[in-house]
């Protein structure tokens, strides 16, 4: 599998991203003709620079300021008319929803009525259209990205003086693992973060990864403490997790955990079926020893970490917790697919599970057993069996 990992130690914008895809090695012709088919009136202009003595590439949208603000119809009308492939399009497209909804919900108005600000000038269009354009042409499989610094201080937006990170960057890397930084200014942008979180799967710190490319974008701006470079690297997955036991892919989830000692077991049962609907990945409940001598459930949930905060919500409304613990973890998982197996008495649906040392499971779905055990009037066990075989 082509993997390309985002190393963001000085965060990420859009302008960093676009950098950093031309600095691995993505054609600027290409990018530059796509951009012109927006018929705007914009220019890129690509300079090497130095940002505390390390090389990068610096992208620089050319184009004039201008006052009126944009909705997001406008934007994709603009979009629509690009000579950018399907896939390109949708990419840049959901890069903006991603603005639009985080917009929407933290100025409380309807999706319809956003306007944009910074991100829906000519420099930010041409920012994530030539990103978009960017990453798809890497032709990787999967995107990983370090925990985000979003930096710190304040820092002047359309709405005033607002602290790091603003409300829309904020709402925009829900559920993503933030990094800290002591760096007075903007690290991570609405447009970084909306590119981040539209193209990435998996958060970590050392990608296991054999790498072929490695691309430097840089920022504006040139720190003393540290290069303002985005770092992209691209390569090719390695065997993931614990390579000595043939371990075929990992992904980052978050935990979710709170203790309980004054619920109803309905409840519990509730709250679990709740939590499933909303796309839990795993929920179980533990018998525990509270304090005071209280008996309790330790109730936990593994899910995405874009879907923890939904998720928290209901543990804190059916529950009534006073507290939810959240971490995260790297989970190793088999590579799997939905298979039908046939038996004595008709196919039945499975899923198959296997890694590279030649290891393989296959786990019948219980549901489907059940209907062929019920219709056939045989046991249960015996159908699990003649799947399994």
């Amino acid at each position: 599998m082509r993997v390309a990992h985002f190393d963001c130690f000085s965060g990420i914008s859009g302008d960093m991203v676009l950098g950093a895809v031309i600095d691995v090695g993505v054609p600027v012709e290409v990018i530059r003709a796509a951009l012109d088919s927006l018929e705007l009136p914009i220019k890129l202009e690509v300079e090497r620079v130095k940002r505390c003595g390390f090389a990068a590439t610096k992208a620089t949208i050319d184009a004039a300021d201008q006052e009126d603000y944009r909705f997001l119809p406008d934007v994709e009308a603009i979009l629509a008319k690009g000579a950018l492939t399907p896939k390109q399009r949708e990419l840049a497209t959901t890069i903006f929803r991603k603005v639009a909804v985080a917009e929407s919900t933290v100025h409380g108005m309807p999706l319809e009525r956003v306007h944009f600000h910074e991100v829906g000038a000519l420099d930010s269009i041409a920012d994530i259209v030539g990103a978009a354009v960017g990453l798809d042409l890497l032709g990787v499989e999967k995107f990983t990205s370090t925990p985000v610094p979003t930096g710190s201080g304040t820092v002047k937006c359309a709405h005033g003086i607002m602290p790091v990170p603003t409300p829309g960057t904020a709402e925009l890397l829900k559920g993503v693992p933030l990094a800290p930084s002591t760096i007075k200014t903007e690290l991570t942008t609405p447009t970084g973060a909306a590119i981040l979180t539209t193209v990435v799967t998996e958060w970590t710190a050392t990608p296991a990864m054999t790498i072929e490319r490695i691309g430097h974008g840089s920022g504006t701006k040139d720190f003393l403490e540290q290069p303002n470079i985005l770092r992209l690297m691209v390569g090719v997955a390695a065997p993931q997790g614990l390579p000595t036991l043939g371990v075929s892919e990992t992904d980052t989830v978050a935990i979710l955990e709170t203790n309980l000692d004054d619920i109803a077991p309905e409840v519990v049962g509730y709250t679990i079926e709740r939590l499933f609907a909303v796309g839990a990945l795993d929920v179980f409940a533990v018998p525990i020893q509270m304090k005071k001598n209280r008996p309790g459930v330790l109730l936990s949930v593994i899910c995405e970490p874009g879907k923890a905060i939904a998720l928290e919500a209901i543990l804190f409304r059916e529950t009534g917790t006073f507290g939810v613990r959240r971490t995260t973890a790297t989970r190793a998982k088999l590579r799997r697919e939905a298979v039908t197996v046939e038996t004595p008495w008709g196919p039945v649906k499975a899923k198959r599970g296997w890694r590279a040392d030649g290891f393989e499971v296959i786990t019948p779905e219980y549901e489907d057993c059940a209907r062929v055990a019920r219709d056939h009037n045989v046991p249960l066990r015996d159908v699990y069996a003649a799947v399994r075989k």
